[in-house]
């Protein structure tokens, strides 16, 4: 039986306030702003870490050191993401999982292309990880496609179909 504030959702499904302010304070919590603020240290370290290897030894190879320029990118386009994130007042936005995918899907696909160029030094074993990791990074960015997708519809239907 639908109460008097409870939102019926394409015919299928009926969400009470309830479960609404249980879905968001899961959202807000806590453990979610950690996880971001790990991400934002650990990104910062990999990138300090690795820009300061890549300072102090001026003598390495091209390649090297465009990798490590690479890791020092990739680090601080993730500890940007985090600190976006973080400083919003909701964590879990379906647009920020959709951001995440993107970076995950992209620096993938750069490991990937790395990998295959430098397979002979590397073996199949680098690339083979590399493929595997940009098809999680894709599956992800459908699914954060999809949830995105799921919850503009959610929202049409709250609204009665504006």
């Amino acid at each position: 039986m639908t109460r008097p504030h409870d939102a019926t959702i394409s015919g299928e499904m009926t969400i009470s306030i309830k479960d609404m302010q249980h879905r968001a304070a899961r959202e807000l919590a806590l453990p979610s702003r950690l996880g971001y603020t790990a991400l934002l240290v650990a990104a910062l370290a990999v990138a300090g870490v690795t820009g300061s290897l890549w300072a102090t030894e001026p003598s390495l190879p091209a390649r090297t050191q465009a990798a490590f320029a690479a890791c020092v990118a990739i680090g601080l386009a993730w500890a940007g993401f985090a600190a976006w994130v973080l400083t919003r007042r909701r964590v879990l936005f379906a647009n920020h999982r959709i951001y995440a995918a993107r970076l995950a899907t992209a620096f993938s696909g750069v490991f990937v292309a790395g990998a295959v160029v430098l397979r002979d030094r590397l073996g199949m074993g680098a690339v083979s990880t590399a493929a595997g990791m940009f098809v999680i990074a894709c599956a992800a960015l459908v699914l954060a496609h999809r949830r995105y997708a799921q919850l503009v519809e959610r929202r049409r239907a709250l609204e009665g179909g504006k």
